[in-house]
């Protein structure tokens, strides 16, 4: 299978934006999740911390985005691209909920409540890139 470069690149690009949109987004609408966060300043940086490492970690989530554009386009067989981009989110979504969230859970001194609505969160924003990279990467 040959894959598109400049589609599997637009589809990072498109994935990575989604994911930062629905982020953002999900500070908003669940409020609680950022006081979560500040309940462990032992264990999670604070605004200004995060802040100073913040383009290392926009780089590597589009490093990221683009590991998953290449897996999307490699598993893609033809039809709706939402849907089959639904499909990929919902797998990583799940991925992320068992191998980060869950065993952040174990191996970190934090409560379920953190962990419950971070899970939520990072659902949703592997779901939302998921379909934005199925909708850009067309062949």
């Amino acid at each position: 299978m040959e894959l598109d470069l400049l589609r599997v690149f637009l589809a990072a690009l498109g994935g990575f934006v989604a994911y930062f949109t629905v982020g953002t987004l999900g500070f908003v609408v669940l409020p609680g999740l950022k006081k979560e966060f500040a309940k462990y300043p032992a264990v999670y940086r604070g605004h200004g911390g995060i802040m100073k490492f913040m383009p290392l970690g926009m780089l590597a989530m589009f490093v990221s985005m683009l590991a998953l554009a290449v897996l999307y386009a490699l598993m893609y067989h033809g039809g709706p691209g939402w849907l089959w981009g639904l499909y990929f989110g919902t797998l990583i979504g799940v991925f992320v909920l068992c191998a980060f969230v869950i065993h952040n859970h174990v191996n970190l001194n934090i409560g379920w409540a953190l962990t419950i609505q971070s899970g939520i969160a990072y659902f949703v924003e592997w779901l939302v890139a998921g379909i934005a990279i199925g909708l850009i990467y067309q062949p």
